[in-house]
């Protein structure tokens, strides 16, 4: 019988593999894994946070009462149904606007380097960055926007309107931030499809159009499905720009802020009269956990379903 050659060798080197992943694992244990354990066990209890506070453990009183008990609850369930507008807003205009981007930057135009490099610019800069550059830009009281909207005879409030337009706003600088990365991911879809298959398409006498929806279209379905699932998740989870542009507001938050109002004393506007309750949040985030697992499994099958359509 011969015996398995095994590549690190024998003996103690068997151990090798293991020890130069450790250090890997240690990281993820100590910065993901160990903190995402620590908010299960903790929305069990009705931690504050505050130093040398009691913790009572409370079972699923904090789930009940984010979900069932009171005004708070129809409060929590209209927030849950925001931010799932929020994510379905994001993910279908980030994706079209990312596609469109990446067909115009993927044709043999001048200059095109430099509107791709353009395009990505805003997926590099910092959240706070963008946030304090956009409210600046659409502050209604002198800001560049409303200058611009005075030249044309009209006016805006933008983000310091009423919630429904504050919304919107906050809904484009997300996908402006967030585009050139699906951007990127659809050019590298379209550099891997043979123009051989577009030249036949044109010898038989297809349009620009037909050619896109029959031929370059399918082509991009594994780019689509990679850009619709991180779109959906990363919508889902989405708050910092929120955070730096408005705060926790009424009318306007979505799960991810308002999870750090209710953790860390922020959803009132007067301090006196905000409790940080971190296992209530800890609660709500482990609810916002199942919501995103629940729509990306739900998401990930349909994607799949139709990649498999196309495919037969």
């Amino acid at each position: 019988m011969s015996s398995t050659v095994y590549a690190f060798g024998s003996r103690k080197s068997r151990f090798v593999p293991y020890l130069l992943l450790l250090p890997g694992l240690l990281l993820y244990l100590f910065i993901s894994l160990g903190p995402s354990i620590a908010t299960s066990v903790y929305s069990f209890t009705d931690a504050s946070g505050l130093v040398g506070a009691p913790i009572h453990w409370v079972g699923l009183d904090n789930y009940k009462e984010f979900l069932f008990r009171g005004v708070n609850a129809r409060d929590n369930w209209e927030i849950t149904f925001r931010t799932l507008k929020f994510a379905f807003l994001v993910t279908v205009v980030q994706t079209a606007f990312g596609l469109l981007a990446a067909v115009l930057l993927n044709q043999r135009l001048g200059g095109r380097n430099v509107f791709r490099t353009i395009y990505f610019m805003p997926v590099i800069l910092g959240v706070t960055i963008i946030g304090l550059m956009w409210t600046l830009f659409l502050y209604p009281l002198g800001g560049p926007a409303e200058k611009l909207l005075n030249l044309l005879g009209t006016r805006s409030d933008f983000i310091g309107g009423p919630p429904s337009e504050a919304f919107l706003w906050i809904v484009w600088v997300q996908i402006w931030a967030n585009m050139g990365t699906t951007m990127i991911i659809f050019l590298g879809g379209l550099q891997t499809i043979q123009n051989e298959l577009h030249e036949a398409a044109r010898i038989d006498g297809a349009g620009g159009w037909t050619t896109f929806r029959r031929i370059t279209f399918p082509l991009l379905t594994p780019s689509l499905n990679t850009n619709l699932l991180l779109n959906i998740i990363g919508s889902l989870q989405a708050w910092q720009l929120m955070l730096v542009i408005k705060g926790p507001t009424n009318g306007l938050n979505v799960l991810g802020i308002w999870i750090y109002a209710l953790a860390f004393g922020r959803q009132s506007n007067n301090p006196t009269q905000a409790a940080m309750r971190q296992g209530y949040g800890a609660a709500a985030s482990v609810l916002l956990f199942a919501l995103v697992l629940v729509v990306g499994l739900t998401a990930q099958y349909l994607i799949r379903r139709r990649e498999r359509r196309l495919l037969e």
